[in-house]
């Protein structure tokens, strides 16, 4: 911008309102369908007037969801979300500017105490990104839209470019990841097969380094093997753990490649010894 540098969270505000009012639409709906469609079979086949009665309070309750679910979704997103910061003016800012959707307030340079880069990831892939200020009187959370380029900035290079516009301020620029580890067990759980294939061993080595590597393991009767064969049980193993494995294994992998590599002498070594 000609006043100064913004970070752009919000392209759209007509889109942003209809993610919100479309998810707060839908959810309510989808929820009591099950219970809708049970009250009105009911109905239909029994003829009774209880019957008819229970289905259209319960459709007038999925009715009234949908109405407060709407309005909260679309108060939050107009009070709370917020759309652009900007940091004014160019090369040296003294003020930062934040516009929510129907308002925006400005403040000086001096109140901006910290600014952190937050990055979520699962499994080694980033899951989303924000930028949280921190000033002197509040916490200002600041997240992309799905739609915005800004949610596909790189983290480091997003803090760097933050270090290098708040370092004459003395504005202090961190970055965070958060990882997530609260994965459904077993649901979410690696099974044996594909934590050998993310490791690349054989599945019978899995156990053996599992128990090595401190990978948290869970064993379990699954539903099917429940009715057929009670006595079958399956283990599958922690997510997060298990991938931090990978990673090490890959690591270690390249180093020991990079070690026979210095060690083992090349075919022009070899013709020079020859020819010697």
């Amino acid at each position: 911008m000609t006043d100064g540098w913004r970070l752009l969270f919000v392209p759209s505000r007509a889109r942003e309102l209809a993610v919100a009012l479309g998810s707060s639409l839908m959810v309510p709906p989808v929820v009591a369908a099950p219970l809708l469609l049970g009250f009105l079979v009911a109905a239909v086949i029994s003829g009774s007037s209880l019957a008819w009665g229970a289905f259209w309070v319960l459709l007038a309750l999925t009715a009234v969801a949908v109405i407060l679910l709407a309005v909260a979704m679309v108060f939050v997103t107009v009070s709370v979300t917020v759309r652009w910061v900007e940091l004014r003016p160019l090369g040296t800012p003294a003020q930062v500017v934040i516009a929510r959707f129907l308002r925006s307030s400005t403040m000086a340079m001096t109140d901006l105490q910290r600014v952190v880069v937050v990055e979520r990831l699962s499994l080694g892939q980033r899951k989303s990104i924000k930028v949280v200020l921190h000033t002197r009187g509040e916490r200002v959370e600041c997240e992309p839209a799905t739609t915005a380029p800004l949610a596909r900035v790189d983290a480091q290079a997003l803090t760097a470019w933050l270090t290098e516009q708040l370092g004459p301020a003395q504005v202090a620029v961190e970055r965070q990841t958060e990882v997530k580890r609260d994965f459904v067990r077993p649901d979410e759980w690696w099974t044996p097969s594909h934590t050998a294939e993310v490791w690349q061993v054989p599945v019978g080595e899995v156990d053996r380094i599992a128990a090595r590597r401190g990978v948290e393991g869970y064993g379990y009767t699954p539903r099917a093997s429940a009715m057929y064969s009670p006595g079958t049980s399956a283990t599958v193993y922690d997510p997060a753990r298990a991938y931090e494995v990978a990673e090490e294994l890959r690591a270690e992998r390249a180093a020991a490649r990079a070690a026979d590599g210095t060690v083992a002498p090349g075919p022009a070594e070899d013709d020079a010894t020859d020819s010697s």
